[in-house]
């Protein structure tokens, strides 16, 4: 009876193996169970800036198909429950652009709004609307601001990083912004939908309580006719369905590429994955020029999917730093955010010059460090799921990285205090946690280049 008794062993592993988070699927939906479908009420309801935040901003919602052309009421917000007479505004309308989710997508643009003001706003079903939500606009140059910032979420997106999520609206409920470095599903697997689904589901509130800047990754691309001579990268059909944003793009990449303005800070957002495998450096490099060269803002981010300096081994992004670092340079750009790579690394440039450059990851899918980010860059970080929250005002950006328990794990200042002389880095170190390593030898599928799955 060995063999009996080995072959239950080797069950009871299983099943124990099958137990562990790191076995999980990529989604909680069951096989076979549509749980996302679209329907009457509005859902995927997400508002993001205009080119002026202060003055405007762009909703995007989903109901099935015979919703069209919904409106958008928008009123500014009182103590009453009486919302008084809202401004009404036409969605524009088309079908859901893949067949696995048959529906309407509706795209609204407010403008006209006046800076730092709480508006309500709802939007319209079928024969249904959903609840009023709230939303400040951002604040008029001068004035204090709020912002968050995260890495991949891609994977596990309800399971793992709803916790990130909730807990980065804890630390900054002030946050007016929220800004999303790419790869935000993984994709590609035959359940884009339940994914986009579940990376709304994880987001909760944030979506509607403040305004959603998205860089695209390269997982919000899809691979087609692998393996043949016509292979390519076309952009997944549910970025354009998901989001309404400034229009304002660079030549070859117009729907991934934008800038934007909030009190003292411009935005501007690169399209790494169009950069690297399409042929459009150049072209998002010059278009970068112009967006910088005109900047009357006093603080700059440039956000773009892959680093331009990895932290992770095997990979260089040499074409997109040559096209784009000398840019960064010459506007003296403050802060370059970055995912990708699946773990914490960050750096200044070349002899500590600015920009400040960050890669972090805010889901379960975590890479492991090559030495020379070790030896490059401080600090850095494995096996650790981060949110970032940037606070500026005046003459100072205030820059902390915390855990998804809220503990911090890096913190530092940029202070302007002398017109036409370098801004000044000054590292902030009470309070932060010891760097975190990987403590495993393997992933929990057994892959040595991987901390978690």
């Amino acid at each position: 009876m060995r063999w009996l008794a080995a072959l239950l062993a080797l069950a009871i592993a299983g099943a124990a193996a099958g137990s562990q988070p790191g076995a999980e699927p990529n989604t909680r939906v069951p096989k076979g169970v549509v749980a996302y479908a679209p329907g009457p009420f509005p859902d995927r309801i997400v508002a993001s800036p205009a080119q002026d935040a202060a003055r405007g901003f762009a909703v995007a919602w989903r109901t099935d198909t015979t919703v069209q052309q919904p409106w958008l009421e928008i009123v500014e917000a009182s103590d009453s429950p009486d919302p008084g007479t809202p401004r009404r505004i036409r969605a524009e309308s088309r079908p859901a652009s893949d067949a696995q989710a048959a529906g309407h997508h509706h795209h609204a643009r407010i403008d006209g709004l006046a800076p730092d003001t709480l508006y309500a706003w709802r939007v319209q079903g079928r024969g249904t609307w959903s609840p009023w939500f709230q939303l400040r606009t951002a604040p008029a140059r001068g004035r204090p601001l709020t912002l968050l910032y995260f890495g991949d979420t891609q994977n596990k997106n309800v399971s793992l990083n709803t916790r990130v999520v909730r807990e980065a609206m804890r630390q900054a409920p002030e946050a007016r912004l929220a800004l999303f470095a790419g790869d935000l599903v993984s994709g590609g697997d035959g359940e884009d939908d339940a994914e986009w689904g579940e990376w709304f589901e994880a987001l909760g509130a944030l979506p509607t309580a403040m305004l959603l800047a998205p860089a695209a990754g390269n997982h919000e691309y899809r691979e087609l006719d692998e393996g043949t001579s016509q292979e390519r990268r076309v952009l997944s059909p549910f970025w354009a369905d998901s989001f309404t944003l400034p229009d304002d793009g660079a030549v070859g990449a117009p729907a991934t590429t934008y800038w934007f303005d909030a009190g003292d800070l411009r935005v501007a957002v690169l399209d790494g994955t169009s950069a690297l495998d399409l042929g459009t450096a150049a072209a998002q490099a010059a278009w970068l020029e112009r967006v910088l060269s005109a900047q009357p803002r006093r603080w700059t981010v440039v956000m773009v999917h892959q680093p331009l300096h990895s932290p992770r081994d095997g990979r260089d992004n040499a074409a997109l730093r040559e096209a784009i670092l000398p840019v960064l340079r010459r506007h003296r750009v403050d802060l370059v955010l970055q995912g990708h790579d699946h773990v914490y690394a960050r750096r200044s440039d070349d002899g500590g010059r600015l920009p400040v450059f960050v890669v972090s990851v805010a889901g379960p899918k975590q890479y492991r460090l090559s030495a020379h980010a070790r030896a490059s860059m401080h600090p850095v970080g494995e096996d650790t799921q981060l949110f970032q929250v940037l606070r500026i005002d005046g003459d100072r950006l205030r820059y902390e990285a915390r855990t998804a328990t809220g503990r911090l794990y890096d913190a530092f200042e940029l202070r302007d205090r002398r017109p036409g002389r370098p801004r000044g880095l000054v590292e902030q170190v009470a309070g932060r946690i010891p760097p975190r390593d990987c403590p495993r030898p393997l992933s929990p599928k057994g892959r040595a280049d991987r901390c978690w799955e």
